[in-house]
Parts: C-alpha cells; sequence; structure tokens
C-alpha cells in the first residue's frame, strides 16, 4: 500500500512540474512597409502565421491590425539601439503560446490583404524559450501596391480609339504619394507595358496626374486585342509592384 502511495504521490509531482513547466509566451509581431510605415487595417491587415520549423505544426494564427504607426517616429526620428517602433495603436499580431520547452518557430506574413494583387509573403525564423518573451519583431515587407484603375478589365470599344490608362500607386501601407508627403511621385518609375495580340507592342511611361497617387497617359490604339501591364519601381528601395487589365478595340 505505501509504494502505491508513493509512486501515485511520485505521478502527482511530475504532473505538477510538467505542468510548471508549460509557461505562456508572448510574441508581438508587426509588418513594416519597406521605406513606409506598418501594414495595418487600413489595407485590410496581414495575415500571420507561426510555425514549429521541425514539425511544421502551427502554433498560432492571426492578423496584424491597428494603425500604420507614428509617422514622425517612422520617418524622420533617426534611430537609436533598442527604439521601440510598436507604439501605441500601430498595426500588430499578438500571440500568447503555451510552451513546455524551447522551439525554434517561423513566423510568416502575408498581405496587404486588401489588395491581392499586391500581396507579398515575408519570414523569418528565430528560437523562443518558455516564459520569455518577444515584445517587438518587425518584419520589413518589400513592394508596392499597384492598382489599374481604367480601364477596367475586358473594356470592348470601336476603333481606332483613344485610350486613358489610370494607375493608382502606393506603399504597401498605403501611405500617399504625394509631393507634399513623403513619399514623392518622382521617386517612382511608372510604366504600362502592352501587349497586342499575346505579342510585345511598346512600354509608355506614365505620369502623375496632380492627384495623391494617381499617375496616367493616353494611348491611341487600332483594332486589336491588348493587355495593359502596369507596373511601378522605386530605383532607391528595389520596391516593384504590378497590376494588369485588358482592352478589346473593334
Amino acid at each position: 500500500m505505501k509504494r502505491i502511495w508513493q509512486a501515485l504521490m511520485m505521478a502527482i509531482l511530475l504532473g505538477a512540474a510538467v505542468s510548471t513547466w508549460a509557461m505562456p509566451t508572448k510574441i508581438v509581431v508587426g509588418i513594416k512597409a519597406r521605406d513606409a510605415k506598418f501594414i495595418g487595417t487600413s489595407m485590410g491587415g496581414v495575415l500571420v502565421m507561426i510555425q514549429d520549423v521541425e514539425t511544421g505544426e502551427l502554433l498560432a494564427k492571426g492578423y496584424a491590425q491597428g494603425s500604420t504607426g507614428n509617422t514622425k517616429l517612422l520617418m524622420e526620428t533617426p534611430k537609436e539601439r533598442y527604439t521601440k517602433l510598436i507604439v501605441d495603436h500601430t498595426a500588430r499580431f499578438e500571440a500568447n503560446l503555451d510552451l513546455k520547452e524551447p522551439r525554434k518557430i517561423k513566423i510568416i506574413a502575408r498581405g496587404p490583404l486588401a489588395q491581392p494583387q499586391a500581396v507579398n509573403e515575408v519570414s523569418v525564423t528565430t528560437w523562443v524559450v518558455p516564459g520569455k518573451d518577444i515584445n517587438e519583431l518587425v518584419l520589413e515587407m518589400p513592394g508596392l501596391v499597384v492598382r489599374a484603375l481604367s480601364p477596367s478589365a475586358h473594356t470592348m470599344i470601336k476603333g481606332p480609339a483613344n485610350v486613358e490608362v489610370v494607375a493608382s500607386v502606393t506603399p504597401m501601407c498605403g501611405c500617399p504619394v504625394n509631393p507634399k508627403f513623403y513619399w514623392k511621385p518622382e521617386n517612382y518609375e511608372v510604366a504600362v507595358i502592352v501587349k497586342k495580340n499575346g505579342q510585345y507592342f511598346n512600354t509608355y511611361p506614365l505620369k502623375f496626374s496632380g492627384k495623391t497617387n494617381i499617375f496616367q497617359t493616353d494611348l491611341q490604339l487600332d483594332k486589336g486585342v491588348y493587355e495593359f501591364i502596369v507596373y511601378a519601381y522605386d530605383a532607391k528601395t528595389g520596391n516593384t509592384g504590378v497590376d494588369k487589365t485588358t482592352v478589346i478595340v473593334k
């Protein structure tokens, strides 16, 4: 009887030890657009997944939501060591993992979700130890959000025709491209690659229209099926974005 009691007590103690060793561990993830601010709710947020590198187990999944962050802090203030970027209501995803042992994790971020043509994916791997919080982990998302506004897809018109090509261009956070802001129109090369009947036809530059984010040009087109591939490129950062549309000139 004594041995049974001792075995039972040992099992209880071991169970308590395991339970104690499983500790909640916080990880705060933010996704910052390259050369811009954080990607948040205004752009549909960012899907964040945390996986175990060894097993592939999904440990946490959610969305980075919130504001684009403190403009002065992100775009003007020189960054010192340990400068915290995710402040106040800045967009973030907070995961609380129940860990029993150190695990190597992979953090994957996909977004901005409100602009499917611009969705990119970035990831990072890191070790995490039970009870040792990671209070700020910032992933940088390269790219530009390009949206072909005109002509709308599968537009059919009589030719020969003047076709206005209009596109919106922003950083991944949706921040404004305007001479009065940090993201100057002249920083971006914006153009449309035109295919006619499936073959390369020509490339035409788009100019800033004077309206925030908007670039445009006019094309004279004769009969044919046209595909417009609109791109924006920032040579200083490598940020690039693309969108497509089509038009049929009868």
